[in-house]
């Protein structure tokens, strides 16, 4: 984009909107449309409602845009609206059984690809992802996170997903930094209870 260098932090691009320059946040989509998405997808279990969700993120991106502290970390902020969001819509749609991540996309062909397998990707992480999604290990991860309380699925995410360091977790969540270490710590431990058969891919997650 004419004017801004890819490597400008998300900050000062954030600073920069709050300014009037709209191609700031054009970049900010850029960075964090497809990674808001995926959490949302993983949260919500419906790319419908995680591609919504993305959009009311951003959405409220803009309405809010004056709150934004230039000292804070955009990514915590970023990712306590698209939590905070995907909390209320998975109130909203509690009483409505969303499918798996591991069902198949297309429910008239049971053999065909997962929700997982075609979520849609723009970085390099998530494309070593998905070579990996029609492996029995990558549909067991799936399983298992999603088997996850609520309270340590979210954590697990944030850290894992998302990259976010336990202070930042601990901030959009709203506990302490040891509440959210001991959280994750306890999802690590059944999803290697899960994994108990791939002890090589286990070890990885310590």
């Amino acid at each position: 984009m004419a004017g801004l260098r890819e490597e400008v932090a998300d900050e000062s691009l954030m600073v920069s909107y709050q300014r009037g320059n709209r191609e700031a946040f054009a970049l900010l989509v850029r960075r964090y449309e497809r990674p808001i998405y995926n959490f949302a997808l993983r949260q919500l279990k419906d790319a419908a409602a995680a591609e919504d969700a993305t959009q009311e993120v951003f959405l409220r991106v803009v309405q809010n845009a004056t709150e934004f502290k230039h000292e804070a970390r955009f990514t915590t902020w970023l990712y306590a609206i698209a939590r905070n969001l995907c909390i209320d819509q998975l109130r909203k749609s509690k009483h409505r059984r969303h499918p798996s991540l591991n069902q198949p996309r297309n429910l008239a062909n049971a053999d065909g690809p997962t929700m997982l397998e075609t979520m849609p990707t723009n970085s390099p992480e998530a494309d070593a992802e998905r070579a990996l999604t029609s492996s029995h290990v990558a549909r067991t991860v799936v399983t298992a996170v999603e088997g996850l309380p609520d309270d340590q699925r979210e954590v697990f995410l944030l850290r894992q997903l998302a990259g976010l360091p336990f202070k930042d977790v601990a901030e959009i969540v709203g506990v302490g930094e040891n509440t959210v270490k001991s959280r994750m710590r306890y999802a690590l431990e059944r999803l290697q209870q899960a994994l108990s058969e791939f002890e090589e891919y286990a070890r990885a997650l310590k």
